[in-house]
């Protein structure tokens, strides 16, 4: 592939030394970095190339982000800059200075998702689909309904005063709520004509957010109405005596990230589930207004949820876009708006039998969601469950999707008698709950649960299958680079390894030893460890790279992963830019490596791919002076991962599938549709070049196109 040329005077703007570049250069700040990837997503929205349908699930995919951004990520460098914290961090900021930039880089997106969805609705009208104010309606319409607001709506509905008996209700987290300023319909006095009042409603969540208006006489539009403009029109039948002044719609986002007391806790799930309780009550991060509403409510919302000014954004338009995605979703005969369907294919390596172990002790398979059906990974468990041969399963569980045929599976295997071990980790933020529930319901079939480790975060993922065959056991393995989720898998693109090999047999065996009892380390054979062994792993592969590059050997790296945040793999991968090795990463998301800086980061290319599906594996491919090695892993190159996690980095032994791999890896560099090259500035630039157009995630549906050589080395 044509190299990207560098732009030369980024050589003045960038040299002081050498490598005595200062941090603050070195180095992209990874909130600001997250920020450059939602705009990535919004600009998938804004391209016209992109199905309809398809721009308001991005649309509605950049809001989802931003919420999580803020509750998480912006509440963290709150607390930091209320504490009185002022120290910089790696890449130069304060909190204080951090959380000025970004949320003018935040409000300045949210403004521009707007003016997005704006665009996006006249181009629905044009199709017949509109959403409509309730003035525009014909008065029959409207009559319609009123009554289906008296039937449906206002049942749900609960008007909360705000005065001196009634203090301010408790406002959740992302939810939708109306604010309403009043005066009495008959005052006594003067002064009581002009006193004010206010109230609060929520918009109930439970119901659903578009409602649809009845069509007029031959009419085949389809026309939707708001749900908050519905109760808007008819909220003064919950205020009688009282006459509206105002109403406008707020939303509070809070901070949800949980802080157990892991140490001290006797009880970690119930430790959990109280966190769990305080989330809704966390505090207010950001709050975002209703164009236009009115100053006493407005007042009283910042004094009581306690938020500066900067911390308010006033919406042009529906609060809360999120709603896009089930809109576009529902909406009947309009495939031709969206992507074409596809159905993943159940890999071919399995067309002979149905008997996958049999498979797996002759040859290990590898398949890549989701052109290929998760089905497989379902029916390698199913499978291991009914054997009566099979003597153990162990597996771990990071999120699990509802009605999941792998919880249904490991419970029957349980029942029938079978050693089941399911290290299920309950701190996945947002999914506590459920992960909380599936391991109750786990527990209850005899599977012997345990919920993670103290102060660590399990997010590896493997199965492990004990068989007794002949005289001996043999052990079936599953790693992957992504969860265990059958939904999630028909539009995230990982990786997964089926193998019998004995030395990663072995290295399963001792991993959930350690997870599941007290084991010292294990030396391991295959397998790369975190928080111990996985970053002296990686540190010893690129040490090698550097040293043939040295030796003028061939020195190559390509890696691909979700992000690249950590400070000491980002200063290796600088040693082996420096030192001549050439370094390809793709990378989804946040990348704090500055790329392309001469005499730093001069052999180093970072791209990012933001498509139809979420670029979700991570897989490693180093040169090793000819003699290729490739290495599928769980974890990014972030210090949550390599430092606070069980993450696990399994090398791929099979030359066809290590080839196939490199396949996959090649595809997303030669990518000149939906790949975006990070400039040494920060920002992303489209890669253009004068090659045919090659659009990876498109081209990986062609399975042959990058399997087949995995098939000529069997042959």
């Amino acid at each position: 592939m044509k190299e990207t040329s560098r732009r030369s005077s980024w050589s003045l703007a960038f040299r002081t030394g050498g490598s005595g570049l200062s941090s603050v250069k070195k180095y992209i700040n990874r909130d600001l970095s997250w920020l450059e990837f939602n705009r990535r997503v919004l600009e998938e929205a804004e391209d016209p190339g992109t199905p309809l349908l398809e721009r308001l699930q991005f649309l509605s995919i950049v809001q989802s982000n931003l919420d999580e951004f803020m509750s998480v990520r912006v509440a963290g460098l709150q607390a930091q800059s209320k504490a009185g914290y002022s120290k910089t961090d790696f890449t130069g900021y304060t909190p204080q200075g951090l959380l000025k930039r970004l949320m003018k880089r935040s409000i300045r997106m949210v403004r521009e998702q707007y003016r997005t969805y704006r665009d996006l609705l006249r181009l629905l009208a044009k199709e017949g689909v509109s959403l409509a104010s309730y003035a525009d309606l014909q008065q029959e319409q409207q009559q319609i309904l009123t009554e289906h607001f008296k039937q449906i709506v206002y049942p749900v509905l609960t008007p909360m005063a705000v005065d001196q008996s009634r203090p301010f209700p408790l406002v959740h987290s992302k939810e939708q709520y109306l604010a309403v300023v009043l005066k009495r319909e008959h005052a006594g006095t003067p002064e009581d004509e002009e006193e004010t009042y206010c109230a609060i409603v929520q918009v109930p969540s439970i119901l659903a957010r578009t409602v649809l208006v009845p069509g007029r006489r031959n009419s085949r539009k389809l026309v939707y109405l708001l749900l908050e403009d519905l109760i808007k029109e008819h909220i003064g039948l919950l205020f009688s005596g009282y006459r509206v002044v105002a109403v406008h719609a707020f939303r509070a986002t809070r901070n949800s990230d949980l802080t157990p007391n892991e140490e001290g806790a006797d009880d970690l799930l119930q430790e959990i589930e109280k966190e769990l309780r305080r989330r809704q009550r966390g505090l207010p991060v950001r709050l975002e207004v209703e164009k236009g509403i009115h100053s006493e409510a407005l007042d009283l919302l910042k004094d009581e949820l306690e938020l500066s000014d900067e911390f308010i954004d006033e919406i042009d338009g529906p609060l809360d876009l999120g709603f896009l995605s089930k809109f576009a979703a529902a909406l009947p005969n309009y495939d031709h708006l969206r992507y074409p369907k596809y159905e993943p294919v159940y890999p071919e390596e399995f067309d002979e039998t149905d008997d996958i172990l049999s498979v797996l002790r002759e040859r290990d398979v590898l398949v890549y969601h989701p052109y290929e059906s998760f089905e497989i990974v379902n029916d390698f468990v199913l499978q291991a469950a009914a054997d009566p041969d099979v003597l153990a399963i162990k597996m771990t569980l990071y999120r699990v999707n509802v009605n999941s045929v792998l919880i249904q599976a490991l419970s029957s295997a349980a029942e029938s008698g079978k050693q089941v071990t399911v290290v299920v980790e309950i701190k996945a933020r947002f999914d506590e709950a459920r992960n909380i529930a599936w391991a109750r319901q786990l527990e209850k079939s005899g599977c012997h649960v345990v919920y993670g480790l103290v102060g660590l975060k399990t997010h590896a993922k493997i199965t492990l299958v004990v068989r007794k065959e002949d005289a001996a056991l043999r052990r079936y393995v599953h790693v992957g680079t992504g969860n265990y989720n059958e939904s999630t898998a028909r539009f995230y693109t990982d990786a997964g390894l089926f193998t019998s090999h004995p030395a990663i047999g072995a290295d399963a065996t001792a991993l959930f030893n350690e997870m599941t009892g007290y084991s010292a380390p294990h030396l391991w054979s295959a397998f790369a460890v975190a928080p111990v062994g996985l970053k002296p792993k990686l540190f010893e592969l690129i040490d090698r790279e550097i040293a043939n590059a040295q030796a003028g050997k061939t020195a190559r790296i390509v890696a691909k992963m979700n992000s690249l945040s950590n400070q000491s793999m980002i200063d290796k991968l600088y040693e082996a830019s420096q030192a001549g090795v050439k370094i390809d990463l793709i990378v989804r998301g946040v990348c704090c490596l500055r790329p392309g800086v001469p005499e730093l980061s001069e052999n180093i290319r970072v791209v990012s791919i933001v498509d139809r599906y979420l670029e979700h594996a991570r897989i490693l491919a180093v040169s090793a002076g000819g003699n290729e090695e490739v290495y599928i892993s769980s974890a990014d190159w972030m210090t949550r991962n390599l430092n606070r996690r069980v993450e696990l980095m399994c090398p791929v032994y099979d030359k066809g599938l290590r080839l196939m791999l490199m396949n996959v890896l090649q595809m997303n560099l030669a990518d000149n549709v939906k790949a975006r090259e990070l400039q040494p500035t920060g920002s992303y630039a489209r890669v253009t070049n004068e090659l045919a157009p090659l659009r990876s995630q498109f081209e990986a549906a062609d399975i042959p196109l990058w399997k087949s050589v995995a098939a000529a080395f069997d042959s």
